[in-house]
């Protein structure tokens, strides 16, 4: 009861004080600047009102009423000075407050500031849109995969030179393969523009059926045929495809290696040794054993998605579906370009994934302690990713099992894959086009019966560097061993009828395994040889780094280590010399001016294997029909045609062509050889014949 009268008896004067004392904080100016507890009251006045009933509306807004008041300055302040009722205690509290913090303010005016705030860090703004994306196009081209892109570019365009010189005018190795080739990109891409549905039955070979699949017809590179149009186009088109196919090799072997755990300097050397190895260099008029790239790439892509790799073997934690559907899709692109090398690459595929699944159920059951999942997104990614890749094959054969139907002659023989085995020695010759080893080869070159097809040295530095690895490696000794025994097989193989005549190795493959009739060049399995070798390489590469790693660091001073690290370097650059090239570059014959406005079905004259190859290129500006064409195998109604026109123009052969629809026929003067009929019978009249002669530039255009 006392307390409550004392709180009652609380004088309205010292609702001011109270205010004042619940200001008094240290970083309020009123309480710095009081003097004492009267000086502090004034303030409070002024900055309130100016009689004591503002006073205690002030204190009841501030507080909620009397009694809240009276504890919460009981609280804070002294409180004898409450109790006593002394209406000049609560003043006394408030200076006492503003005197202490006065003095507290004093002796920081006092005190020196901190001569090392300047040096202090500071909050940055936040960066805008433009800085960060600044920054992520700097990580971007700073990563490991867009560097090593840019390299391989580069050093395609620098090994493949000059290539790039006169892309308009210029074509690797012939005239013959590679402009046949520049047809077949440029007819891809013209039909799915125009008729998609004719995309087999191409201008070429009237009027057969399903001509566009009597060779590998390139059709994963389609999209680059829908632009531009005519020779010049084709040609320009050609010639950049070219090195991009060589920049992919380099690309897709190079992330393989890196993903089995090889270290950047190994796994360079391997992609060096595999896109540039001196044998390909006879391949240079093939664009679709050239177009090798997606091989390795989908491989690494399999592997990654996989989460495996030689170093690691199999981590679940590292799977990503992902990518092992991307892996799936690469390997249905690669299979597009061509059953050259891709009927090889399927076949592999399928060794790969009955070998995987056997292993890891192998070691599932009785090696793995834990349990290793291998996850039902990942097995629907596998599923569906082999499907588009079982697919895309079933779809591309169809051609070819019609054209095989239509033409049984044009299935590959015995006989026909003697002619194109290579003996041993083969592995260790150089094609001409070699600059460091063509010219010492020549003598073993004139001992093989097709060197095209048989000089197949993979580098005597891979090979070198693959025995190191052998013995050196960063691989375990069963990988190597694995390796090893997969050279060897493969080697056998690409030996074709020359390894015990192909009884128990080649031989059972064309007679039984389905597809494997139309490949006549068992040397090409020596792509899968060079891919190993280089693999091999790699692992010797990579321990011999780690091994100058460690010599470099346990030096003082480190002073030899700059030198030591490019010795490192020196694999590489003995596999790139080998690569060196010294192919040739022929100007392509240029267009017919007739072969712009003259409508088909038409016949150029003369017609061979190798000459129609450039009249198909001609036609890609009005792709209209024509007789000519150049393949794997000469059909007979082309075969006919030609035996039957040696001697036009004259009666029967007349009657044969309007009889086949043919309705125009160009004769092309430089082409015409000495001594042939044509050269004497293109300048005389035909109106006996009932047909037209025009002269139009250099070629002679005949109306049937």
């Amino acid at each position: 009861m006392r307390k409550q009268d004392e709180e009652k008896t609380i004088p309205e004067a010292d609702a001011p004080a109270k205010t004042a004392a619940t200001a008094s904080d240290p970083g309020d100016e009123n309480s710095a600047t009081s003097e004492d507890g009267h000086a502090e009251a004034k303030t409070t006045d002024t900055a309130t009102s100016t009689d004591g009933q503002a006073h205690a509306k002030t204190t009841d807004a501030a507080s909620g009423d009397g009694g809240k008041t009276a504890d919460a300055a009981s609280q804070a302040g002294d409180k004898s000075t409450v109790a006593s009722g002394d209406g000049d205690a609560p003043a006394k509290a408030g200076a006492g407050v503003a005197t202490a913090v006065a003095e507290k303010d004093g002796e920081g005016a006092d005190k020196e500031p901190d001569r090392w705030a300047e040096f202090a860090g500071r909050a940055e703004p936040p960066p805008n849109v433009a800085v960060r994306v600044g920054r992520r196009v700097g990580r971007f081209l700073r990563h490991e995969w867009t560097l090593a892109a840019l390299i391989s570019m580069a050093a395609a365009v620098v090994m493949t030179w000059p290539t790039l010189r006169y892309p308009r005018h210029t074509i690797p190795q012939d005239i013959w393969d590679p402009t046949l080739q520049a047809w077949q990109m440029s007819w891809s891409g013209h039909s799915l523009l125009t008729d998609p549905g004719r995309i087999w039955h191409s201008n070429a070979f009237y009027p057969e059926l399903w001509s566009f699949a009597f060779s590998d017809s390139l059709l994963g590179y389609a999209p680059l045929g829908m632009i531009g149009e005519g020779p010049v186009a084709a040609i320009v088109r050609y010639n950049i495809v070219f090195v991009l196919a060589h920049a992919l090799a380099v690309f897709g072997a190079y992330v393989l290696v890196r993903q089995l755990g090889g270290g950047r300097t190994g796994s360079a050397v391997a992609a060096a040794g595999y896109t540039f190895a001196p044998w390909l260099l006879a391949q240079a008029g093939h664009l679709h054993i050239i177009s090798n790239g997606g091989i390795p790439l989908a491989l690494a892509m399999l592997a990654r998605g996989h989460g495996y790799s030689f170093k690691n073997g199999y981590r679940p934690e590292r799977r990503h579906a992902g990518w092992a559907l991307a892996g799936w899709l690469v390997a249905a692109w690669q299979l597009s370009l061509g059953f050259g090398i891709g009927l090889a690459f399927a076949y592999v595929l399928a060794l790969l994934c009955v070998g995987a699944l056997i292993g890891w159920r192998i070691q599932r059951i009785w090696f793995w302690a834990v349990r290793r999942p291998f996850g039902w997104k990942l097995f629907f990614a596998d599923l569906g990713g082999a499907a588009v890749f079982a697919a895309v094959g079933g779809l591309l054969s169809i051609p070819y099992f019609e054209v095989a139907a239509d033409h049984p002659y044009a299935r590959r023989g015995v006989e026909e894959i003697g002619l194109y085995s290579p003996p041993l020695r083969g592995f260790f010759t150089a094609p001409q086009e070699s600059w460091l080893w063509g010219g010492l080869h020549q003598p073993l070159r004139d001992s093989l019966g097709w060197a095209p097809e048989m000089t197949l040295l993979p580098g005597f530095a891979l090979i070198g560097l693959a025995l190191a690895g052998l013995f050196f490696s960063i691989w375990t000794i069963r990988q190597r061993v694995l390796l090893l025994l997969g050279i060897a097989v493969t080697t056998i193989f690409a030996m074709g009828s020359e390894f015990l005549d192909g009884k128990y190795t080649y031989i059972p493959l064309l007679e039984h395994a389905p597809g494997w009739d139309g490949i006549r060049t068992p040397g090409r399995l020596m792509l899968w040889v060079t891919l190993m070798l280089g693999i091999l390489a790699a692992g010797a590469v990579c321990a011999f780094v780690e091994r100058v790693k460690d010599i470099s660091a346990n030096r003082i001073p480190p002073w030899p280590s700059p030198w030591l690290r490019l010795v490192t370097l020196i694999p590489l650059a003995l596999v790139l010399v080998e690569g060196i090239n010294t192919t040739p570059h022929p100007i392509v014959p240029a267009q017919p001016a007739a072969m712009r406005t003259v409508e088909g079905p038409l016949l150029v004259l003369p017609s061979d294997q190798l000459h129609d190859e450039n009249v198909m290129l001609w036609s890609t500006t009005n792709y209209q029909d024509i007789v000519n064409g150049g393949s794997g195998f000469v059909p007979q109604k082309l075969d006919e045609v030609r035996r039957v026109t040696a001697t036009f123009p004259d009666q029967p052969s007349i009657d044969y062509l309007r009889q086949l629809g043919v309705r125009n026929v160009i004769v092309v003067r430089d082409q015409v050889q000495e001594g042939s009929p044509l050269r004497t019978a293109i300048d005389l009249p035909v109106d006996s014949l009932g047909i037209t002669r025009q002269d139009v530039g250099n070629a002679v255009v005949y109306g049937l």
